[in-house]
């Protein structure tokens, strides 16, 4: 699998969404100047969540992009296909008439890459955003832009610091 920046910027994007919304749309141009991330880019990849169902559009005067289910039902997987992400490692080892498919050392590698598709489609599948938020929350060294936002909004969904302790966001 080789995630390419257009699924780290949907997943970063989503994120920027989720922690901005407060049950509000959110418009392109602030995820943009927020992640850096060109608004024409932007465009294109929400035009694609929106085809997934992971985002809905909202139009007229303070409208924006929400999301379309709450951010517990809408996994990292979701996200990564609806823009067009191959989340497969095993995608490449079909074996073509030049290559030896039939040899000892084809199928053992064939099948480690297929596990590993596995095991990394049901670790995608089972991380929902809202996990991802969570683990935020609970974060201790975040850059201050993030803290103060955290600080802001740590309330009525905040957890624990232990959340976070498994493995930190990079």
């Amino acid at each position: 699998m080789r995630l390419t920046s257009k699924g780290r910027y949907a997943v970063r994007a989503i994120l920027d969404l989720t922690f901005h919304s407060n049950g509000k749309p959110v418009r392109l141009q602030e995820i943009s100047e927020r992640q850096n991330i060109s608004l024409h880019y932007l465009e294109q990849l929400f035009r694609r969540l929106r085809k997934g169902s992971v985002v809905k559009s909202v139009r007229g005067p303070g409208g924006g992009y929400v999301l379309a289910r709450t951010m517990d039902e809408i996994s990292v997987k979701e996200v990564l296909t609806s823009v067009g992400e191959n989340i497969n490692p095993a995608k490449d080892l079909i074996g073509s008439g030049d290559l030896k498919s039939d040899t000892v050392e084809f199928v053992l590698t064939k099948s480690y890459f297929e596990n590993l598709g596995t095991i990394m489609q049901e670790y995608l599948t089972t991380t929902s955003v809202g996990d991802l938020i969570r683990k935020a929350r609970g974060q201790q060294e975040l850059p201050k832009s993030a803290s103060q936002l955290i600080k802001g909004s740590a309330g009525a969904g905040s957890v624990s610091p232990d959340v976070a302790k498994e493995r930190p966001l990079s």
